[in-house]
């Protein structure tokens, strides 16, 4: 039978069983203006849970969804009645779709005949894991419920969520306005089981608009640099691996136009980077002199764009000539870009580069707003050491980067990522700083399982080198630590061993 050709009722005791209520109660999400005065008055325990919704309990028979009144919840015990309520909604059969937009955003639509299809939103961790098999990111995800027999959501794992956003917003408006059973045209940002709504309504003009919180805007513009830099696992990030041929010749393009364009060289050094983590792939342990070739193209862009840079020529392979315009230092305001420039010039032992990098103004560094607290104190961290700070300066630069990436300090960043990726070369240098061989070596090992547990089968191109671990390794290996590369994935071993390393003039 179509549920929605059975009754409502708002409330009234019927003559049912404290064992039939517990067996038909349903959790469930009814539109605020439902619940009128008078029908309050005898549904006390309903609360609102989000603008424009409210959680009640409802039993579900076989010709009506009458809610329970505060005498029906009483008489079969609060305690007894919530349990239930939840296991019997998610019980509730649905239809699972997921649904491609034209970004890289997708939405996961969840929808039935049942009037409880909806108010699974309230449990959307669980729901996610029934439809979809895999957990929601700690961020959460932004969901709908246009009518009580439609969910959509998307988790919040990517720059793919400002698409979703709008999306989502049209998606739940055109649901809402086209009915049955409508519930409200909001979107909304579940996280930790709590709904907050980010639809923002002009009562004069009776108008939408969408204002997520600052909380969540600062997340949104975190995963979109990421995503952008190819920072973090996403389903864009399964694709093939980039061709190494193409990539050279969007290397070598980027660089012939800085000459007109120096503002590409920002792109110039993205490119070059993916390149030499990318030759990695055919050739592992960097012993090809091509690969090294794309390394030091990234150490001397990555160099100049932070540090500015003379006129330079190299070669990319036997072919390619390059030629780097002079440039004055306009170090733009991207901390992980200034960390990976780093990392790539003590990798290849480029120390007058690693000098003048760590010369780079913090004051611009700290200007991104894109990152965590805990990213800029790791900067200073670097920079202290390798500007040879004292011990105790660089111990309080620590700490305070070991405090600020604890996962309820974090705003910007997705809480797998930090932990898998960004934190552990803090590891490994709290283990170098304090010359404990046997830690370190223990610290490189998790280091790099986790780099492969989170990009597991990933073709994109950082995965291929685990490039913070890398450097951390280049170091110890530098100072005496017995670092034997054989049998180490993702870490090209003629560099951490220097075997392969050229002078980069």
């Amino acid at each position: 039978m179509n549920r929605d050709n059975s009754a409502e009722s708002s409330g009234g005791r019927g003559g049912e069983s404290v064992e039939e209520l517990l067996r038909g109660v349903h959790a469930r999400l009814l539109p605020v203006g439902l619940v009128t005065p008078e029908v309050a008055g005898g549904m006390r325990y309903a609360r609102v849970v989000a603008d424009e919704l409210v959680f009640a309990y409802a039993l579900d028979e076989p010709t009506r969804v009458r809610s329970l009144t505060d005498a029906d919840v009483e008489r079969a015990g609060a305690e007894e009645v919530g349990r239930a309520g939840r296991a019997n909604l998610m019980r509730v059969p649905v239809q699972h779709e997921e649904i491609s937009l034209e970004g890289h955003a997708t939405l996961q639509s969840v929808f039935g005949d049942s009037h409880f299809v909806a108010s699974k939103a309230l449990y959307l961790g669980e729901l996610a894991r029934q439809v979809t098999g895999e957990s929601l990111p700690s961020a959460g995800a932004l969901v709908v419920v246009p009518t009580r027999h439609l969910c959509a959501f998307h988790p919040i794992a990517d720059g793919s969520v400002v698409e979703a956003l709008n999306d989502l917003a049209m998606y739940a408006l055109g649901a809402y306005e086209d009915g049955p059973g409508r519930l409200s045209p909001r979107v909304y940002w579940w996280r930790r089981g709590g709904l907050t709504s980010l639809t923002v309504v002009d009562e004069e003009t009776r108008t939408l608009s969408l204002r997520p919180p600052q909380e969540l805007l600062a997340l949104m513009k975190g995963l979109v640099r990421l995503d952008r830099a190819g920072r973090i696992a996403t389903p864009a990030a399964g694709r093939p691996a980039p061709d190494p041929a193409e990539l050279t010749r969007t290397t070598i393009g980027s660089v012939a136009r800085l000459a007109e364009d120096p503002a590409g060289l920002g792109d110039a050094f993205a490119s070059a980077l993916a390149l030499a983590h990318v030759r990695c792939t055919a050739d592992p342990e960097a012993s090809e002199l091509v690969t090294w070739d794309a390394w030091a193209t990234a150490v001397r862009l990555g160099s100049a764009l932070f540090a500015g840079s003379e006129s330079e020529q190299w070669y990319l392979g036997e072919e390619n000539t390059f030629r780097l315009p002079a440039a004055a230092a306009a170090p733009p305001a991207d901390a992980r870009a200034w960390l990976d420039a780093l990392y790539l010039a003590l990798a290849c032992r480029a120390h007058d580069r690693v000098d003048r990098l760590c010369r780079v103004p913090l004051e611009t560094l700290r200007q991104d707003d894109t990152v965590d607290a805990y990213v800029l104190h790791w900067v200073d961290t670097l920079r202290t050491y390798l500007s040879g700070g004292t011990g105790d300066a660089v111990v309080e630069k620590l700490l305070a980067t070991m405090q600020a990436s604890l996962p309820e300090t974090l705003t910007h960043s997705p809480d797998e990522f930090v932990n898998r990726v960004d934190y552990q070369p803090v590891a490994l240098f709290h283990r170098l700083f304090t010359g404990d061989h046997e830690a370190f070596r223990g610290a490189l090992t998790e280091a790099l399982a986790e780099h492969g547990g989170y990009w597991a089968q990933s073709a994109a191109p950082r995965a291929r080198v685990a490039l913070g671990p890398l450097a951390m390794a280049c170091l110890a290996h530098d100072q005496g630590f017995p670092i034997d590369p054989d049998g180490l994935p993702h870490l090209p071993r003629y560099l951490v061993d220097g075997k392969r390393v050229e002078d980069i003039s």
